[in-house]
């Protein structure tokens, strides 16, 4: 194993205490926590905190500021928070008009954020939750009941912070947030699998000419390991899927190419350029490519569509200032 590390049980706070005094004007670490929040923190509004293992970068840290979280909870490597770290994060946010959980549904993820409320809420905090599903490849797995919560969360964060900023109830918050987690559909693919730290071995494993479909965010094997093809033909299987399993035909869309943390910006343009080939019949009003929900150093890829309403559409394209992502 390679890796620009120290110790291996060192590396989740080493990054966050590098995450934060790098980017000093967005993010603040409480100190002695796990725990990354606005370095100005947001007034008389609802406050959206989000959350779930390390080794998703940028994801959640690199989404708090202004339009998207006030404070994410990073576990260790592909694990979940503790309920008290999330619980502080919480308290810290809160300035009186409730708080909304966006939450990766993975078991660990959502037990943990469920209690971390329930500790909340006997401190007179009015909490609420949402729960990401958007992945299409299983319906249950090893780390879930139902499907899991995978890239297409970070356009959970993106609307529901617009929504929030601009000062909506909770309640409001939460119905737009569940708009966009009702209408978003995800599939993966890996070439190479990640390598946690601690572990120092990969994943799974994978033959020279073989690729894993299905894939998840945890460096867990996918739901069937193929010969490798052309980009295109993996994008028409991955995008195939999904809309199959939604009608989006016809439909305003949103496009996210999410890479998995070691693919190429050139390998995935040219994802994107099948996808955007295979949805010309669609209104794709907003592209994103890039890596936005990784596995750490994971080769592969994922597919994400929102179909978007002119509410959603509007929320997506509001002013947003992140480390990882900035509307203007």
């Amino acid at each position: 194993m390679k890796k620009f590390i120290n110790e291996a049980a060192n590396v989740e706070t080493e990054m966050l205490d590098g995450l934060a005094a790098s980017h000093p004007e967005y993010v603040e670490r409480l100190e002695g926590l796990d725990v990354i929040v606005r370095s100005d923190k947001k007034k008389d509004k609802v406050a959206l905190v989000s959350g779930g293992g390390s080794g998703h970068e940028p994801s959640h840290a690199g989404y708090v500021g202004e339009g998207m979280l006030d404070a994410a909870v990073p576990g260790a490597v592909y694990t979940s928070p503790t309920p008290d770290q999330i619980f502080e994060a919480i308290k810290a946010v809160d300035d009186g008009k409730g708080v909304l959980l966006v939450i990766k549904n993975y078991t660990g993820d959502v037990m943990n954020f469920e209690m971390a409320a329930d500790m909340a809420r006997d401190e007179g905090i009015d909490v609420d939750q949402v729960v990401t599903a958007d992945d299409v490849a299983v319906e249950d797995s090893l780390y879930t009941v139902g499907r899991r919560g995978v890239a297409g969360t970070v356009f959970v964060h993106k609307i529901a912070g617009a929504k929030a900023e601009e000062g909506a109830d909770l309640a409001e918050v939460k119905r737009v947030a569940q708009k966009v987690v009702d209408n978003i559909r995800s599939m993966g693919v890996a070439i190479l699998p990640s390598t946690v730290p601690a572990a120092g071995t990969p994943g799974f494993e994978l033959a020279d000419d073989e690729m894993e479909i299905g894939i998840g965010i945890h460096g867990e094997p996918g739901t069937s390991t193929e010969k490798i093809k052309p980009a295109d033909e993996i994008v028409d299987e991955l995008l195939g899927r999904i809309l199959a399993d939604k009608d989006f035909k016809g439909k305003k869309v949103a496009l996210m190419v999410n890479g998995s943390g070691a693919t190429p910006a050139m390998e995935l343009y040219i994802l994107a350029r099948r996808a955007l080939e295979n949805l010309a019949e669609n209104d794709v009003a907003k592209t994103l490519v890039g890596n936005f929900m990784t596995s750490i150093d994971q080769a592969g890829a994922s597919l994400t569509l929102l179909e978007l309403d002119d509410e959603l559409e509007q929320l997506l394209n509001a002013p947003a200032d992140t480390i990882a992502l900035t509307v203007k």
